[in-house]
């Protein structure tokens, strides 16, 4: 599309630069405040070289000059400031705003230029962030912008130019600028893949209040809810980032190489993700496997209660006979008036008799009919069970 390599106005905006001592643009710099920007480019003769600036119009000498170049920009507004600067570069008015529809990723293919739109994830806690990340594509330039909260390019551009000087002078410029963008989005997935390791310190923690029996049902529950929410969170932009690749792979991109031997570089990426979806996927199941630890624990404290219980009105049942055996003999005997001694003693007798027999026979009854933890070794074992049950989860 013309519309967006826009020949003629490259020459307009750099003579734009060179009368940037003008009074005019001053109040729309003190607006903005556009946060410093980091250009790397590869000149001819395979030396690349780095320049900070505050505006894009600062670049746009050594972009011309150069075969491949690099800049990254921080933002506060994403669409607005992004927009002037895509502008600025000579990209589409609206390419930043189309992007930005997307809910996690877009891919925007206008032929002469290039735009994708990919998740930028940070975890704190168990709090998931997404920033977006736009990269655009022309011919010799790869513009990145993202919020400013979002760091992962910090490094990365201490050592662009290392990089940019290993690739081999002969090198097609299609190939050279997609080993960029390659490397570019590689960065980005490594930075989003760290992000579970958060998760996982989180886990650890769970796990810790899972093996302690004294840890209350509530809060354990709702931690782990919390923390399966913030996984598919995260795998929510894995996916969206699985989605980008393959577009970038199989779109057939006209500012990209058609060199499958690079391409595959692309389907190298998207395996890297797909082992990230895996791993995260594997927490997803652990944590599965902790709800069912959690109803284990439910239930084992609900079958302690239910023993003890039992084990007081088997003794209540005990007494209970013990008591009511003798009281009913008493109540026939004391019918009979008038007894001697005799009589006497021989009711002493058969009430003592009636009193043991019963309370023997009761116990005998419950003992064998009715499973009672006998002893407190028994209530050990049960417990020492449940822990090896827990081990196994």
């Amino acid at each position: 599309m013309e519309t967006g390599s826009k020949p003629g106005s490259a020459s307009a905006v750099q003579n734009d630069a060179t009368s940037a001592t003008a009074p005019g643009p001053a109040p729309e710099a003190k607006e903005h405040k556009n946060p410093s920007g980091v250009c790397v480019a590869l000149v001819p003769g395979g030396k690349p070289i780095k320049l900070q600036g505050d505006d894009p119009v600062e670049f746009i000498p050594t972009i011309q000059a150069s075969a491949l170049a690099w800049i990254n920009f921080p933002l506060k507004d994403l669409e607005k400031e992004g927009t002037e600067i895509a502008a600025k570069l000579g990209f589409s008015d609206n390419f930043v705003t189309t992007l930005l529809k997307g809910s996690y990723s877009n891919y925007e293919d206008r032929d002469a230029e290039l735009g994708v739109l990919v998740p930028a994830v940070r975890i704190t806690r168990l709090e998931v962030q997404r920033f977006s990340l736009i990269v655009l594509i022309r011919k010799n330039l790869i513009l990145t912008m993202h919020n400013e909260e979002v760091t992962r390019f910090v490094q990365f551009s201490r050592y662009a130019d290392v990089f940019l000087r290993k690739l081999p002078e002969s090198m097609p410029g299609e190939d050279k600028l997609t080993n960029m963008l390659i490397r570019i989005l590689d960065e980005n997935n490594n930075r989003n893949f760290e992000q579970l390791r958060e998760i996982e310190e989180q886990s650890d923690w769970l796990s810790e209040q899972l093996a302690d029996p004294k840890s209350l049902r509530e809060p354990l529950g709702r931690k782990i809810y919390e923390m399966k929410h913030t996984l598919i969170a995260y795998l929510s932009n894995l996916w969206a980032t699985v989605d980008v690749l393959n577009s970038l792979r199989f779109g057939d991109a006209d500012v990209i190489t058609d060199n499958t031997k690079v391409l595959s570089k692309i389907t190298l990426l998207i395996d890297d993700v797909n082992r990230q979806i895996s791993l995260s996927e594997h927490t997803s199941e652990v944590l599965a496997s902790g709800l069912e630890v959690l109803q284990s624990l439910y239930n084992n404290q609900l079958q302690t209660l239910n023993n003890r219980m039992t084990l007081a009105v088997t003794w209540l049942t005990i007494l209970g006979t013990a008591v009511l055996v003798p009281n009913t003999l008493a109540t026939i005997v004391s019918s009979l008036a008038g007894m001697d001694e005799k009589m006497q003693l021989w009711y002493s007798v058969v009430l003592t008799l009636a009193t043991v027999n019963s309370t023997l026979l009761a116990w005998w009854w419950v003992k064998n009919r009715i499973i009672l933890p006998r002893s407190g070794a028994d209530t050990a074992v049960l417990a020492k069970e449940a822990d090896i049950r827990i081990r196994k989860k």
